[in-house]
């Protein structure tokens, strides 16, 4: 039987561990020599992984789809909510159980979550696999090279797992199934994406991965600086093998790697940010250029997905599913009238006071809502007004059932988008150079220093006024700046605040042991893998 290769359909090998078994034969495969060639192998290999950095199903893609890391990071935290309104969004409690807290290791994101990190995972393993097995095609250089990505992008794919789960196993070859595969601590999985970032730095392409081009959308050495500022920032969480223990490392003790200096976390978070802001990277004049329909040219976006309605079968949900259904029709799209902020959000945004922050209004819809100049209208001819201060868990029954809440702004309508919004044109934004001038900031102040210039800018740029660098108005700042981009929840733990009461957010009984800090291993996780153990508190 000749050996054959999957291009569309490679992901099912990586479910196995789920479904069990395969079809031997699918008919969407190529013979392996067609395959592997000097042409495609490129693409056949490393290639392929990029295709799911976005996703069109639930719990697929780093952002724009549902119940997945986006929605994980967003709705358990003080940042924005999906209430439940009437006959709306409820979902079994799903919504409600995130915001609380009541995490079960049988909920299905979590599963699903898991399975899709894993899924990336198994794919970059087979695609240094297959580089190796047919390294004859390749020079040296671009053995190296191709491995190199494959790598990065795998080490970034821990990155996810090592924040939402905690210990998880760590495979790195392609001959380890995963229901063999053991866990190894939070300590040394940080550790070990950490120097695997910094050791392929070298290797990776000194490029934007932000601008359309040979590197558009890509793993590259500014994605990789960035994604070792994160883990040398979050370093105090993701060392502490206990996070139910009520202390952590101190991140001046910990001592990290930068090319080939040491430097605690703190420093070495600084140093990664500089190598950003000296590979050219700026703020835009204009916050809104971020997320402008055509957003490949600015300077400040660092990582996207990129988005072509006519090319990807990416979506992005998050307006779709926030406006109001009359607030759709009238700009020819449809709508879910869900996702919106919550009233402590629209209180750090100083809403309705002289000193309301600018980037409210360019975050969020409130009060009359207007397309094209005109009052869009409810089904009973009334204004459609959106109350940010109405909003509550459960609308149910409320006067504002479905019109509570500020809704999202944050990205340009794309007026020929396709169905119904779903596929636009604005590459959807992960990381971004904002977020590095608010991780310098924070560091710096960690580390005993004064990060008043970094803050300042950020502020600057909207035009708001100069605040000074404390840690408490730092994490305020990066809920301004950085609303609707899926950062609050690492914010919340790193601040020790996640597991307290907010808004309208009641700790649950035993929450003090900050146990809900990550989140539990699935249930048909650990029932597939017997070596599994489940995370302390579940």
């Amino acid at each position: 039987m000749k050996r054959h290769l999957s291009i569309t359909v490679i992901t099912l090998f990586t479910v196995i561990f789920l479904s069990g078994c395969l079809d031997e034969n699918p008919r969407d495969r190529l013979d392996e020599d067609e395959a592997y060639t000097t042409a495609n192998i490129y693409q056949n290999t490393v290639g392929n992984i990029y295709f799911y950095i976005g996703g069109n199903a639930d719990s697929q893609g780093l952002q724009g789809t549902a119940r997945g890391v986006y929605d994980l990071n967003t709705f358990t935290t003080d940042e924005a909510m999906l209430p439940t309104r009437g006959g709306d969004w409820y979902d079994g409690g799903l919504w409600q159980d995130l915001y609380r807290h009541s995490f079960s290791p049988s909920l299905q994101p979590f599963s699903d979550t898991w399975n899709y990190l894993y899924k990336v995972i198994v794919l970059c393993n087979q695609a240094i696999a297959h580089l190796e097995e047919h390294s004859e095609l390749l020079t040296p250089t671009q053995l190296a090279t191709y491995t190199a990505e494959a790598r990065a992008l795998r080490a970034m794919y821990y990155y996810y797992l090592l924040d939402l789960f905690g210990t998880v196993p760590y495979v790195t070859s392609n001959d380890i199934t995963m229901v063999k595969a053991e866990q190894i601590s939070r300590s040394t999985l940080f550790h070990a994406i950490y120097d695997e970032l910094n050791s392929l730095l070298p290797l990776l392409p000194d490029a934007r991965s932000n601008q359309e081009g040979e590197h558009y959308g890509h793993m590259t050495r500014h994605v990789a600086y960035f994604l070792l500022a994160k883990l040398a920032l979050n370093a105090e969480i993701w060392t502490d093998d206990d996070c139910t223990s009520g202390s952590r490392p101190d991140g001046k003790e910990i001592m990290l790697t930068c090319d080939d200096m040491r430097k605690n976390a703190w420093e070495a978070c600084i140093y990664w940010c500089n190598m950003l802001e000296h590979s050219g990277y700026g703020l835009e004049r204009d916050y809104t250029k971020n997320f402008a329909v055509y957003n490949e040219e600015s300077v400040e976006n660092i990582f996207t997905i990129p988005m072509d309605k006519n090319l990807y079968a990416n979506t992005f949900m998050y307006l779709f599913r926030s406006r109001h259904y009359n607030h759709g029709s009238a700009l020819g799209m449809a709508a879910e009238n869900g996702s919106c902020a919550t009233c402590s959000t629209v209180m750090t945004y100083e809403y309705g006071f002289e000193t309301e922050d600018k980037r409210f209004k360019l975050n969020y819809y409130s009060d009359t809502v207007k397309v094209n100049g005109q009052v869009v209208c409810l089904d009973d001819g009334s204004p459609l007004v959106y109350k940010p201060r109405a909003v509550q868990l459960d609308l149910t029954g409320s006067p504002y059932e479905k019109t509570a809440g500020a809704r999202m702004k944050k990205y340009e309508i794309d007026p020929t988008a396709y169905n119904d919004g779903l596929l636009q044109d604005n590459d959807i934004v992960l990381f971004r150079y904002a977020d590095v001038l608010l991780m310098k900031a924070e560091a710096k102040v960690r580390n005993g220093q004064d990060g008043t210039y970094e803050l300042n800018a950020v502020r600057a740029r909207v035009g708001m006024p100069s605040r000074e660098a404390t840690l408490g108005n730092i994490l305020d700042e990066r809920l301004l700046e950085l609303a609707w981009e899926g950062w609050r929840r690492q914010d919340l733990i790193r601040f020790d605040l996640y597991h307290l009461n907010y808004d309208e957010r009641v700790a649950l009984i035993g929450e003090e042991d900050r146990h809900t800090t990550v989140f539990p291993i699935p249930s048909r996780a650990l029932s597939l893998n017997s070596h599994l153990k489940q995370n302390k508190g579940y």
